[in-house]
Parts: C-alpha cells; sequence; structure tokens
C-alpha cells in the first residue's frame, strides 16, 4: 500500500496499518504500556525543544497557526500528562499517546474502516472544518497538513475528525506519525519503537510507503 503526500519540505510523515485479532473494545491494555504514559517513565526516545520547535515550523508553513487549542497534539498530551490527566484508553490509542507524549511527534490513530478512498495527504484549503470530538466542536483546518479521504480531510498533527477515531468496534488501523526532516533519526526511533510497543501488545503492523507527489510548496 502507498499513500500519495503532497510534497512538503519540512514533513517528514510515516505511516502504518495494525490488525488486531479481536474488537478493540476487548483489548485492554497491558500494565507495562499503561505505565509509559507517565511523562517521567523511561523510554529509548525523548522529547526536545528542538523536536518542538521543528514540528510548530512544519504546520507554520501554510499559514497555520499552532498555538492555544491549535497547538500539536504532542504538547496537548505533554500537559494532560504532567497534570495527571492522561488514562489509559486502549492499546493501540495508548501506545500512541505513549510514543508522542515521550518522543514530541504528534500522532494519529484512525479506524481504517472508516475512511473513504482514496488516501492523500496535502494542506487542507483555507477555511475547510471539521469535528473533532463528540461534544460536535470545530477546528479550522485550513493550510494544516491533513490526510484527506473522499469525505475530506480527516486527520493532521493537532486534532483528529470524529468521524474517523477508533472504538470498541474498530478491527484495523491506519496510524500516522507527523514527523519532521530536521530530525529524521529521531523521527526513525520513534517509528520503530511505536511499532515495538504494538508487537508486545500482540498487534501485528504493516508500514506503508508515503510516496511523495510534486505540488507543494
Amino acid at each position: 500500500m502507498q499513500l500519495p503526500c503532497e510534497a512538503h519540505p519540512l514533513l517528514d510523515l510515516r505511516a502504518f496499518t495494525a490488525e488486531l485479532a479481536q474488537p478493540l473494545g476487548g483489548c485492554p491494555s497491558p500494565d507495562w504500556l499503561t505505565m509509559l504514559l507517565r511523562p517521567d517513565a523511561p523510554a529509548p526516545v525523548m522529547r526536545s525543544e528542538a523536536v518542538r520547535t521543528a514540528v510548530r515550523n512544519m504546520l507554520r508553513l501554510h499559514g497555520y497557526k499552532p498555538t492555544g487549542r491549535g497547538k500539536p497534539a504532542s504538547e496537548y498530551l505533554l500537559g494532560a500528562a504532567e497534570q495527571g490527566r492522561l488514562g489509559t484508553i486502549n492499546p493501540v490509542v495508548d501506545a500512541n499517546n505513549a510514543v508522542s507524549l515521550h518522543s514530541g511527534l504528534p500522532a494519529s490513530v484512525l479506524d481504517a474502516a472508516l475512511l473513504g478512498a482514496p488516501l492523500r495527504v496535502a494542506p487542507a484549503q483555507p477555511g475547510v472544518r471539521y469535528v473533532f470530538n463528540r461534544a460536535g466542536q470545530e477546528i479550522d483546518v485550513g493550510g494544516l497538513p491533513c490526510l484527506h479521504d473522499s469525505f475530506g480531510p480527516c486527520a493532521n498533527a493537532v486534532k483528529d475528525a470524529q468521524r474517523a477515531k477508533t472504538g470498541d468496534g474498530t478491527l484495523r488501523v491506519l496510524v500516522l506519525l507527523w514527523g519532521v526532516r530536521e530530525q529524521v533519526e529521531h523521527v526513525d526511533a520513534s517509528l520503530a519503537w511505536y511499532r515495538a510497543l504494538l508487537l508486545r501488545a500482540g498487534i501485528a503492523s504493516e508500514q506503508i510507503e508515503c510516496r511523495v507527489e510534486q505540488g507543494g510548496e
């Protein structure tokens, strides 16, 4: 499988799919995984100010402002973890949150069955919005690099669309790691750790080629 991505000078996107043996609602997280949701837990990757700056610069390139409620998901997770508000959900989301928390790289985990082909990654058009939570709140994703499916943009490094999020019945997920070109080795290590966590939890994954296509800046 390939994922077409509009050329972007700062984004180093990584993607993979993962299959579950049973619906996600019947897969509790093991203790060793939930322990990684603490900001001081030992981890093979480490967030840094350099990573934080590079991520924000990547998001700003096409005019998006990554501040306030629109900050990168990795920064939101750090704040939640430091305040003791980052709880367990399921092994796939917990692995996603642990890797994003410790690496400083935003990541998305989506229910693959809810996505309409074809898929592509490109900045959203100005003024485009979507609902990102069950309360019906919306985010303006104009200028933000997003995963698009046949219904429109549905995931990015800030907030994913509610319509594409995992649920109790999820059996296959699509994961996106929103990496940055300034930190290639760090992105490689974070991706490897993410897939290793899932494998330890009994969830196999398969990496997807992110095929860069010309057309961006």
